[in-house]
């Protein structure tokens, strides 16, 4: 079963969800914009028999408490000072795999920064890393908001938070809308109804500039310490493009590539790919490390509606 708990850090109630047996290996994982832990309520007990794992609610979203943003720094690097201090509050840390999707990346990232012993391997899927993974919907964002910050520079990302575009993120390059659970965006126009909600999430758009200015030199960290590594993209992501997925294997030529008819938020229809497709690569690539780096490119994959045929 999956439990449902909080644990102080930095001063907040931080809400997470933990499932699977302590002792077994960990995986940590991290979603993105504008979800919560929400987003792994199915995965977490596809994979509890295998795995111990902890999701956890960023400040300003989902369950954790969410602090005025005129007095609380709403930055990548403060959010990801949180979830340090939480995970070493529960005694979650490495060595661990960390499954990263959207904002997940620019934090986990961060964490392994402060913690390289920490990640053992990682599961990437649709968290960009590369100029070419930003698709045409950043382009106010990067080229007019980071450039100046006003209330004219903002209006059109605030768009972003309206209910059609929230609902949107869902549903788009998913090729059957229909199985597509609409608690998503209703739980999160839920959690940005509330005051100050959209401030926050306008405050992190603004400050994903910092992520972009790191690319290079988390780039080059890939390259250097040849993470094991697997990864899932969503090829109809509203934010992110295919480009973005394939460049990963520029740094990381050994990396498992994983193409899915899917969007944003790919555990929502391929979920059963991503399962399998985890405890496959685990038992190939990290449980017999030294023996099967080579056979983890050829992992085979069962017959799938969400497997891309485009190769």
């Amino acid at each position: 079963m999956t439990s449902f708990q909080t644990v102080s850090a930095g001063g907040l109630e931080v809400f997470y969800r933990e499932a699977g047996k302590p002792g077994a290996p960990k995986l940590l994982l991290l979603g993105g914009f504008p979800s919560s832990s929400h987003q792994f309520r199915n995965l977490m007990p596809a994979l509890a028999d295998r795995f111990h794992l902890v999701a956890i609610d960023y400040p300003g979203f989902g369950n954790t408490e969410m602090p005025d943003p005129a007095a609380w720094d709403y930055s990548f690097d403060h959010l990801a000072e949180i979830v340090d201090e939480s995970l070493l509050a529960i005694d979650f840390t490495g060595p661990m795999g960390l499954y990263m999707q959207d904002y997940g990346g620019q934090i986990g990232n961060r964490l392994i920064s402060l913690h390289p012993d920490w990640l053992e391997w990682q599961v990437i899927q649709n968290s960009n890393l590369y100029e070419e993974g930003f698709t045409e919907i950043w382009d106010g964002i990067r080229h007019v908001l980071w450039v100046e910050r006003t209330a004219r520079t903002e209006a059109p990302v605030a768009a972003l938070l309206e209910p059609e575009a929230v609902k949107a993120i869902y549903l788009t390059g998913h090729r059957d809308p229909a199985k597509i659970s609409p608690d998503n965006w209703n739980l999160d126009l839920h959690f940005l109804a509330r005051p100050n909600a959209r401030r926050v999430q306008l405050d992190l758009l603004y400050d994903y500039r910092t992520n972009a200015a790191q690319y290079p030199a988390w780039q080059r960290r890939l390259r250097r310490d040849q993470p094991k590594t697997l990864i899932f993209w969503g090829r109809g992501d509203l934010f992110f493009t295919p480009a973005g997925g394939e460049a990963y294997l520029r740094d990381l030529p050994d990396a498992k590539l994983v193409r899915l008819d899917s969007g944003h938020f790919a555990t929502e229809d391929c979920l059963q790919d991503i399962v399998d497709g985890i405890t496959g690569f685990y038992d190939e690539t990290v449980k017999w490390t030294g023996r099967t780096s080579s056979r983890s490119k050829g992992i085979s994959q069962p017959n799938s509606q969400c497997r891309s045929r485009r190769r």
